[in-house]
C-alpha cells in the first residue's frame, strides 16, 4: 500500500511539475523563496499593531509561535524521522522533472514552506477572520506558496499536504492556548 502511495505521489508531482510555463518560472521562485515575503510579514506585523495597538503583541506572538511549532515539527521533527528524499534528490526523477531552482535540503517530508503559510493562514483566520473575513484570502496565498514547492521541483504533493495539515494542526493549538490566557478577549472580538 505504502508503494502504491509514493507511486501515485510520484506520478501526480511529475504531472504537476511537467504543467510549466517558462515564463512562470521567475514568478514561482519569487512566490517560493523566503526572503520575497519579509516585506509582507513587516506589513502584517505593522497593520496589527496600528489597528489593536498593545493587543497586537499577544496575537503576533501566537501567530509566531504556530508558525515556529509549524516549522520545527516539519524540519526538525519528520524530515529525520522519515529521510523521504525530495524529487530533485532522486536520481531516477532527475531527467524528468523540472527543477528552476537548486535543490535544497536532500529530505523533504513534509514542506515547512507549506506549514509555515498555513500556520499563518489559519492562525490569522481562527484570531480575526471573524472581524476581517477577507483574511480568507491568506488560504489562497498559502495554496500558492505551497504549490510553488512543486513547481520548482522541491516536494512531492504529499510533502505539501502533510505540511498544510500540520501548519492547521499547529495554528489551531496555538490559537486555544492563547484562547486560555488572560489576554484573549472573552468576546472574541478584539477592540481597536
Amino acid at each position: 500500500m505504502l508503494e502504491t502511495l509514493n507511486q501515485l505521489d510520484t506520478d501526480l508531482f511529475l504531472w504537476l511539475n511537467g504543467h510549466y510555463a517558462p515564463a512562470l518560472d521567475p514568478v514561482m521562485v519569487w512566490v517560493t523563496e523566503r526572503n520575497s515575503w519579509f516585506p509582507f510579514y513587516a506589513l502584517l506585523i505593522g497593520w496589527l499593531g496600528y489597528r489593536f495597538r498593545w493587543q497586537a503583541v499577544p496575537l503576533v506572538l501566537t501567530l509566531a509561535m504556530a508558525v515556529a511549532l509549524s516549522d520545527q515539527t516539519a524540519s526538525a521533527l519528520l524530515k529525520p524521522l522519515t529521510l523521504r528524499l525530495r524529487p530533485c534528490h532522486v536520481a531516477a526523477l532527475q531527467p524528468l522533472i523540472h527543477p528552476v531552482l537548486p535543490c535544497g535540503g536532500q529530505y523533504g517530508f513534509a514542506s515547512s514552506h507549506a506549514a509555515n503559510a498555513f500556520a499563518l493562514a489559519t492562525g490569522l483566520w481562527l484570531l480575526l477572520g471573524n472581524r476581517f473575513p477577507w483574511l480568507r484570502w491568506a488560504f489562497l496565498w498559502a495554496t500558492l506558496l505551497a504549490y510553488s514547492r512543486i513547481y520548482v521541483g522541491a516536494h512531492y504533493p504529499l510533502d505539501v499536504i502533510a505540511g498544510a495539515g500540520i501548519g492547521v494542526l499547529m495554528a489551531s493549538l496555538s490559537v486555544a492556548l492563547y484562547q486560555k490566557t488572560p489576554f484573549a478577549d472573552p468576546s472574541n472580538r478584539l477592540r481597536s
